[in-house]
């Protein structure tokens, strides 16, 4: 583990354990950093979501956030939001799923912080189109716990 974060670590009192999955729980506004047993290393809680927050996203354009088993595949160290995790939606199945119904899925949905300019500052509400926002602080442990191909399941 780099030493930023073990010392981020020891600094929240999580033993430090590789993280081998990301679980994103929508109603219950929390990222939870799990080990590979499953157990919780670490969790975030008041994230932010797009303006339809309910259910799952199936169109572009639709305000939600998607919900399945995507991985985190790439990251973005010159995000508008601070710094970003990009997830893999859509999968095939999303991208089915709109096709039948003759619209796009959408896409470009990340983990990330608050736009750029508002230092320490949160955006007020749910205002994303779709991403999982958190507290830039909070995005930069994420950061350097979760690598490219970690699994992040997104439920309701």
């Amino acid at each position: 583990m780099p030493a930023r974060a073990q010392a981020v670590a020891a600094e929240v009192g999580d033993s430090g354990a590789e993280v081998a999955r990301v679980r994103v729980e929508k109603a219950a506004r929390r990222v939870i950093l799990l080990d590979a047993e499953g157990r919780p290393l670490r969790v975030f809680t008041d994230i932010q979501l797009g303006p339809a927050p309910t259910g799952p996203k199936h169109f572009e354009g639709d305000g939600r956030t998607p919900e399945g088993h995507y991985t985190i595949d790439h990251g973005n160290p010159a995000s508008a939001y601070h710094l970003s995790l990009h997830i893999s939606y859509p999968d095939a199945a999303d991208r089915a799923y709109a096709a039948a119904a003759g619209r796009a899925p959408g896409g470009q949905i990340f983990l990330h912080g608050q736009p750029n300019g508002f230092g320490p500052l949160r955006a007020p509400g749910d205002w994303t189109e779709g991403c999982i926002a958190l507290k830039n602080s909070e995005i930069e442990e994420i950061w350097q716990r979760v690598g490219d191909g970690t699994p992040i399941d997104i439920v309701p």
